[in-house]
């Protein structure tokens, strides 16, 4: 492995403990685990010396702190912008991103020393804006009780995003930490295709199960919208699609609807246009023309398909919260590596 790998790994070193670290581990103390529960999936277990993001002055969204207890996801979205992150690690951001998670097991802890230092200011603190803090990797490492608990004991609102339903496992924590802190969340479904979605979305639950989440949690007190997101250019933006999503979403009690149409990053431009080809050859024109100067689509385009999302939001009379009245502060989404 090259010198620059190790210095990138060595970098999330926070000390050293008998019994977790082997250096043979990609060139930097930790461990790597297998397990028959988790087939195809391989865990590096790593010690962060930091798990509060500082989200750069220029990015847009509306936070910034983020926590990213993970690096890769197994919900292997062909999509997924922050496939190129693995590759800081020398590992892919195909298959490798989808199966090799590494996992950051003393992230509780740092968490809680950093909340503890005088600087710190309270400030919002997003979770799942990289990789979803509820993949299956969580169902094992089990952080996300800690984090929770730590940003409520601090005082410190925080918001969470996911597609997965394991956030239900901690509801409980959830209706605590609400009780002393701003507490959001919102699922990620960008259209309830079950076809497509087996495609595109293979490790992740169905839309209409991410859809009774919402429910759940809204009903449970935790106030929850959907981010519509991504919108796929020439399979989801047509009018049935978007009305179909809509639909279910209203029936959620969701607060508010945020629709994001498709960026393609380096990455997850190759991983994505690869499907594509074999799938739905046809439409690498259109992607072309769209995608050929920008990770972004055309405003424009954007623009269009967003007002058609609001537009069917208000008649179906889903709530509109400040995050929907200005979903253009999320249409560049520059998240932070973990």
């Amino acid at each position: 492995m090259c010198s620059n790998s190790r210095v990138r790994w060595d970098g999330l070193r926070s000390g050293e403990e008998p019994g977790l670290f082997d250096v043979r581990l990609l060139g930097a103390p930790g461990r790597v685990v297998s397990s028959p529960q988790f087939a195809g999936i391989t865990f590096y277990e790593i010690f962060a010396r930091s798990i509060l993001n500082r989200v750069p002055d220029s990015s847009r969204v509306p936070f910034r702190w983020t926590i990213n207890p993970y690096r890769g996801c197994s919900h292997a979205c062909r999509y997924c912008f922050a496939r190129n992150t693995h590759t800081y690690l020398d590992l892919d951001a195909g298959s490798d991103f989808d199966s090799k998670i590494v996992v950051k097991v003393n992230a509780v802890e740092v968490l809680r020393r950093e909340l503890a230092r005088p600087s710190w200011r309270r400030e919002h603190v997003a979770m799942g804006t990289n990789v979803d803090c509820y993949q299956r990797a969580e169902g094992r490492y089990r952080l996300m009780p800690g984090i929770i608990e730590a940003l409520a004991d601090y005082r410190t609102p925080f918001s969470i995003l996911t597609k997965g339903s394991l956030i239900l496992r901690d509801l409980a924590a959830l209706q605590h930490a609400a009780r002393r802190v701003d507490v959001s969340t919102a699922v990620s479904v960008g259209f309830v295709d079950t076809e497509l979605w087996r495609h595109v979305e293979p490790g992740t639950p169905s839309p209409l199960v991410r859809l009774e989440v919402c429910r759940a949690l809204n009903e449970a007190g935790i106030r929850c919208g959907v981010l519509l997101a991504p919108i796929l250019p020439g399979l989801t933006d047509d009018d049935e699609h978007l009305a179909a999503t809509i639909d279910a979403i209203r029936k959620t009690g969701a607060t508010h609807v945020t629709p994001i149409v498709l960026h393609l990053r380096p990455g997850a431009r190759e991983w994505y246009l690869a499907w594509l080809e074999r799938h739905r050859p046809d439409l690498l024109g259109l992607y072309r023309r769209l995608y050929s100067r920008s990770a972004y689509a055309p405003p424009d385009y954007r623009r269009a398909v967003c007002a058609k999302v609001h537009e069917l939001a208000l008649r179906a009379g889903i709530g509109a919260s400040e995050e929907a009245r200005n979903s253009s502060r999320w249409e560049h989404p520059r998240r932070q590596a973990s």
